[in-house]
């Protein structure tokens, strides 16, 4: 009954014609916030995809390191019970260290990353190969896979460097463990065979190549390596899988999802998108005024209905709903309307790309979006809930009003 009091005072002509521009207004401005939010908080979503994707193709599943020091020890047969272990799909034995490249006159200090053949299953790299082939080579003949900017700032072409690098890998410990510094790293020559781009945190830092060479320049035991890289057969699963491979390798070792591999990037992102929301929320805010304004004229409008209510037992709880329902009317009236506009741009970004990005500098031209119906169900619930508070006052007001019957 409420809510078809509500309805006849939206749709009834007004004695005063600034209500129904008013309260036009006031749903408007919900329809411009509702869809803001929406819009804003999927590109975020489309964003946040792309980030993760990227780092998808670099980190894997779950990494087993040192839970001290620089290496680890893994026995063969240690590493047959993590293979074996329920949920694992591949796992990669790597070790890297900060390294000294030369090309001529030029120079970079990257990590020098050192992966076995399970490498490509286990990560994404093998797919972002920008020029060249993703080959690594021998322990004696070792080739490498450059990220691009260590490939800019070298001056390369990988796949058609005729000279190798010149590679200069300091031995386990560091120099400062020998008294002639001459004798406390290795040097080597390293061929070039591709480069690949994935995201400016990896391509200016990494330069892949085989486990063999790295461990050997290193001076690492057979059984030394800088860590485990596992890729697990359902993403589902990935917490079970972790406290398997803990059970089974103790204490010693540090075993870490994805996600805590990164876990300040991705706490960053989240704190982001509350921080947009709860900005982006002060626009609904705003919006609120129009509608308190609009209610409190209708208040003022209906002071007759009001009065006659009252006489026929009406008690100013029945008032205080019929009012409040108004405001929710309008919000959920305004609600849905930019939501669904916001759904159809969305929609119609996904498939035509109709907002660019400029500059041409991204891995993609357009802004990526991705509708996330959590986002929605937040984004009406923050409407009802902005609609009542602000209700409530001119509500409150239409219900303390005194009954005055006049012939």
């Amino acid at each position: 009954m409420n809510l078809l009091f509500a309805w006849r005072y939206f749709r009834a002509k007004k004695s005063t014609n600034a209500i129904n521009i008013i309260a036009w207004v006031s749903m408007s401005a919900i329809v411009v916030g509702a869809a803001s939010l929406i819009l804003v908080l999927s590109v975020f979503n489309g964003f946040e995809d792309l980030v993760k994707s990227l780092y998808t193709s670099f980190y894997p599943d779950i990494k087993v390191s040192p839970a001290t020091g620089q290496t680890i020890t893994l026995t063969p047969r240690q590493i047959q019970q993590l293979e074996g272990t329920g949920g694992v799909r591949a796992l990669s034995l790597v070790v890297e260290a900060q390294a000294v490249l030369v090309n001529d006159s030029n120079q970079s200090i990257p990590y020098l990353k050192g992966v076995d053949s399970n490498f490509i299953r286990v990560t994404g790299v093998a797919n972002k190969i920008d020029r060249g082939t993703f080959s690594l080579g021998t322990a004696d003949r070792p080739l490498a896979v450059l990220g691009s900017g260590v490939d800019y700032g070298l001056g390369l072409e990988p796949e058609k460097n005729v000279v190798p690098l010149e590679v200069y890998l300091f031995h386990r410990g560091g120099p400062e463990n020998n008294a002639d510094p001459q004798s406390s790293y290795n040097h080597a020559a390293l061929a070039t065979a591709g480069e690949f781009r994935i995201q400016e945190d990896f391509d200016d830092h990494y330069v892949i190549t085989n486990l063999a060479f790295v461990k050997q320049m290193m001076g690492l035991t057979p059984d030394e390596y800088g860590g485990a890289e596992i890729a697990v057969d359902d993403p589902a699963r990935v917490a079970n899988v972790q406290q398997s491979i803990r059970q089974l390798l103790g204490s010693g070792y540090k075993v870490q999802t994805r996600y805590e591999q990164n876990q300040s990037l991705f706490s960053v992102m989240g704190t982001e998108k509350w921080v947009i929301y709860i900005v982006l929320t002060l626009i609904l805010v705003v919006a609120s005024f129009n509608m308190v304004g609009a209610l409190t004229m209708l208040v003022w409008d209906k002071q007759k209905d009001i009065h006659v209510l009252k006489a026929l037992g009406a008690g100013n709880r029945l008032i205080q709903r019929i009012f409040l329902s108004e405001g929710v009317l309008l919000a959920l009236m305004g609600g849905l309307g930019g939501i669904g506009l916001a759904a159809l741009i969305c929609l119609l970004q996904l498939k035509y790309k109709l907002i660019p990005l400029e500059g041409g500098s991204f891995l993609l031209d357009y802004y990526p979006v991705k509708m996330v119906g959590g986002d929605f169900l937040l984004v009406f619930g923050t409407i009802l809930v902005v609609a009542l508070l602000a209700s409530w006052i001119p509500a409150r007001k239409a219900a303390n009003t005194p009954i005055e019957l006049k012939s």
